[in-house]
């Protein structure tokens, strides 16, 4: 799959004003960010992109605050590279350390987990996704049931598993999210977590929500959310 990559310059006088453009790009299929010090780089797969919506998308804003954009089409055989020489580790709360398989370990953290993105999305970078890694850590998951949707890299799921749930049930509409959970499994040495490849028709309904109490269940979902399940 392609994707094409938009460089945003964004000149604001507000932090949260660029977090406007993040979020209404989400909107329209961008599905994954990197903010960089003059701005971000936003990445939608070529066959959701559409220049009408972006320019309608975007268009409330240009009284709001100063920004443009370079867009480039960017063909999967090059996403590996491209990843890998963006990605850095990251540490969230002291606490979780989020490294590549080409970064050293760091055994001081409470919580390494080693993610391998390849095309899939969800390393930690993007403001969501560390929110939500730390907000994990305030909520009690050991002998919970937890749904991941939209797992991407399964960086949540793994995260769960991590802190004590027992059951861990991770869906992705994209085949390499679905691969790469599986794979980021395995380096995590996690064994208790079921990757599931389509959307909401695939969750387990019959045999396992409905039986779960809701003091036990934990729905994960950073694409369009957040929800904890009580």
């Amino acid at each position: 799959m392609n994707y094409y990559e938009l460089f945003f310059t964004t000149i604001t006088t507000e932090d949260y004003q660029q977090d406007l453009l993040i979020n209404a790009l989400g909107e329209i299929g961008f599905d994954t960010f990197e903010e960089l010090e003059l701005g971000f780089k936003a990445y939608i797969p070529e066959d959701v992109f559409d220049q009408e919506a972006l320019d309608a998308q975007l268009l409330p804003y240009k009284d709001l605050f100063t920004f443009s954009y370079e867009i480039m089409l960017i063909p999967q055989k090059n996403w590996n590279e491209v990843w890998e020489s963006n990605f850095e580790p990251i540490e969230i709360v002291d606490k979780i350390y989020v490294r590549a398989t080409f970064h050293e370990p760091k055994p001081e953290f409470d919580y390494e987990i080693v993610i391998d993105p390849k095309m899939a999305f969800g390393t930690g970078h993007h403001q969501t996704t560390a929110m939500m890694l730390g907000l994990m850590l305030e909520n009690e998951f050991a002998g919970k049931k937890v749904l991941d949707m939209g797992c991407g890299t399964g960086i949540l799921a793994i995260m769960a598993a991590k802190l004590g749930a027992d059951d861990i049930i991770a869906i992705d509409y994209d085949p390499v999210c679905y691969e790469s959970t599986i794979e980021n499994s395995a380096l995590n040495n996690v064994g208790n977590i079921k990757p599931l490849c389509g959307s909401k028709e695939v969750i387990p309904m019959s045999n396992m929500i409905p039986s779960w109490p809701t003091s036990t269940a934990i729905s994960l979902s950073t694409r369009c959310s957040v929800m904890l399940k009580y």
